[in-house]
């Protein structure tokens, strides 16, 4: 099994290196293929400018491999040479975006299963804001304004990203439609990655909170937790 990067938002600047260079390192190293899937930028027509900003920004970061698939709808999403693309990375990093068209765009195509090899054979996969959304087993599609599926690789969880803005304010209404879940509210500039048997670490400028059964703990930069919450196999 891989390693999940969840990031609250605000990527590509700043002390976001921090977790994106932590991920890099559990992915193998700066020589080690990343491959960036702008697929929840693609509704507003953003997916190539905001794609080749998360290609610059990890080159800046010292990688040296970084390649932009352009899946960008449901049809890309099945092409086999994408799939190869994606399944040749040892980083698979999900833009932010729209959480509800990511979701639907890739789940049970062909691009998501190439995603979930290189998950099995120990990558890390994961995303800022909805490239981080989608990974668990619960995502609030704010678009939609209620609860869909996401993918499920983190069970029994729900991301809120952008936590220390507009996150928060989502929480009550999670806290009542997910009550046996543990939702994790994200901050920008943060992100957490499952580095160490059983446990979360948390990178970046600024904090995490877990809601669950009624309460709330926040854990700050280079602190660690667990999750009730388990990654699929």
């Amino acid at each position: 099994m891989g390693i999940l990067l969840l990031e609250g938002g605000g990527e590509f600047g700043g002390r976001m290196s921090e977790p994106d260079l932590r991920a890099i390192q559990l992915a193998g190293g700066l020589d080690s293929p990343i491959a960036i899937l702008p697929t929840a930028a693609a509704p507003d027509n953003n997916d190539r400018r905001a794609g080749n900003h998360g290609r610059s920004w990890f080159g800046s970061l010292g990688a040296t491999h970084v390649d932009l698939v352009p899946i960008v709808d449901k049809v890309s999403a099945e092409e086999a040479d994408l799939a190869a693309r994606v399944r040749a990375a040892h980083l698979i990093y999900m833009l932010g975006g729209f959480p509800g068209y990511l979701a639907a765009t890739l789940a049970g195509s062909r691009v998501w299963q190439a995603a979930l090899e290189t998950y099995a054979a120990g990558g890390v996969i994961g995303g800022s804001s909805a490239g981080a959304m989608v990974l668990c087993e619960y995502l609030y599609d704010p678009q939609a304004g209620k609860l869909v599926p996401g993918l499920g690789l983190l069970l029994n969880s729900c991301v809120i990203p952008h936590h220390n803005a507009f996150g928060r304010s989502w929480a009550p209404r999670l806290t009542e439609s997910l009550p046996g879940a543990a939702l994790i509210g994200i901050d920008e500039q943060t992100g957490i990655l499952n580095d160490l048997p059983g446990q979360w670490t948390v990178h970046g400028a600024g904090q995490v909170t877990i809601y669950e059964r009624g309460a709330s703990r926040v854990y700050s930069p280079g602190d660690t937790f667990s999750l009730p919450a388990s990654s699929r196999p």
